[in-house]
């Protein structure tokens, strides 16, 4: 048995070693063109398209933080007001001083300045290190359905992504100087504009960074008792309100919220989404010493299951990602670099634009989006197996 997997590794090797090259020149630019296209048309929708699909997000969250901070009940007039009071104080810099079309225009330079800088880090973090290689990881957010879909919606993946892995790096530094650590906090603590993206990924903070968890949730905080001071109700009013609108009627796509709902089970939702990011916490602790970017991909899924997601925040797939083409680059000899560059051509395949949800008619989005769901796990459990591994040989 043995025998057979250390031909099986060699042939696999062997026939990569062969055609690597080819296989880049063929996919950079189908992938580039996918990027260039689909962008293009979510571009449109951010800047130009009217109606109720054009940049419809961030026209939500224009709206909201514009009565939030003129004293109307913002969650009691809107049942899309589903992020907390902190989050509009967060984005008043961006939304609260503009009108709807120069916020829109406004949200699309930043998002073009955190594109640029998502796909440098991405580069640099993957340890590509050949053009073609570079070239490849380059493009492989470019041609994301997710960061379309953020772009076109005004939605806030994109930045959130970004600043999670340089907040994250920066504070994962040694030395840390005592500006890494407070630029590493303001960039966290600006994720939480939604924690149900950037919460799961505290904990890294926690267990390796206690005074920078201390600063950021104080801060965040007094962000939220700052935010609550411009409306009527008692914060812990507008805390039950947020939640309420969190409620049933918030399933999204391919979350535990969405799969309990159609179980029927939609009372269960807090609890298990609660277990789940406790059990998220207990594995950090333990595993707290491994490679940085096994800890960002780990939270990473967890982050995307866990609550409620729509498939813009797909774009959060793109750190395990990242840290698959690590472990693809490293040559181990127990072949988990061999398995790690399956599932990273797997997962980059399910994951390119335009993507099968709005695509497919029915049942064929369902099938694509089962089997995307599939990938995220086999993803996931390689990535629990490796931080195992590695926390073991640490050990001996």
């Amino acid at each position: 048995m043995i025998t057979r997997i250390g031909t099986i590794d060699l042939i696999l090797r062997s026939w990569w070693a062969r055609h690597r090259t080819i296989i880049l020149r063929f996919a950079i630019p189908i992938m580039a063109a996918v990027g260039i296209v689909f962008l293009a048309y979510e571009a449109w929708r951010l800047l130009w398209q009217q109606g109720y699909w054009g940049a419809i997000d961030l026209k939500l969250r224009h709206n909201e933080v514009i009565r939030w901070f003129a004293g109307k009940p913002v969650y009691d007039e809107s049942k899309n007001a589903i992020y907390p009071p902190a989050t509009y104080v967060i984005l008043w810099p961006f939304l609260g001083w503009l009108s709807v079309t120069a916020a829109r225009w406004l949200w699309a330079a930043t998002t073009v300045g955190m594109v640029v800088w998502l796909v440098s880090l991405v580069v640099r973090e993957s340890k590509a290190d050949t053009p073609q290689e570079r070239a490849f990881m380059a493009l492989v957010p470019l041609s994301m359905y997710a960061t379309g879909a953020t772009v076109g919606n005004g939605q806030l993946t994109i930045h959130l992504v970004l600043f999670l892995a340089l907040g994250l790096l920066l504070l994962s530094s040694e030395p840390l100087s005592w500006r890494k650590e407070l630029l590493g906090g303001v960039l966290f603590l600006w994720t939480l504009a939604k924690p149900s993206v950037s919460a799961p990924f505290f904990w890294i903070i926690v267990f390796n960074r206690t005074r920078a968890a201390w600063l950021i949730a104080l801060a965040y905080g007094g962000l939220t008792l700052f935010a609550a001071s411009f409306q009527e109700a008692s914060l812990p009013m507008l805390l039950r309100d947020w939640q309420t609108n969190l409620g049933p009627g918030k399933r999204g796509k391919s979350n535990l919220q969405a799969w309990l709902a159609n179980l029927g089970l939609m009372e269960w939702a807090f609890p298990v989404a609660a277990l789940l990011l406790a059990a998220l916490g207990l594995w950090t602790y333990l595993h707290r010493r491994v490679d940085f970017w096994l800890l960002l991909g780990v939270s990473a899924l967890a982050a995307r299951l866990w609550t409620y997601h729509n498939w813009y925040d797909d774009l959060l797939i793109l750190l395990p990602m990242v840290a698959l083409f690590r472990i693809a680059k490293t040559g181990a000899s127990d072949g988990s670099d061999i398995l790690a560059g399956v599932l990273f051509a797997i997962t980059v395949l399910a994951m390119l634009a335009p993507g099968g949800l709005y695509l497919f008619p029915s049942p064929l989005n369902t099938i694509y989006v089962t089997g995307q769901v599939v990938v995220w796990f086999a993803v996931l459990f390689f990535l629990l197996d490796r931080a195992r591994r590695e926390k073991y040989a640490a050990a001996r």
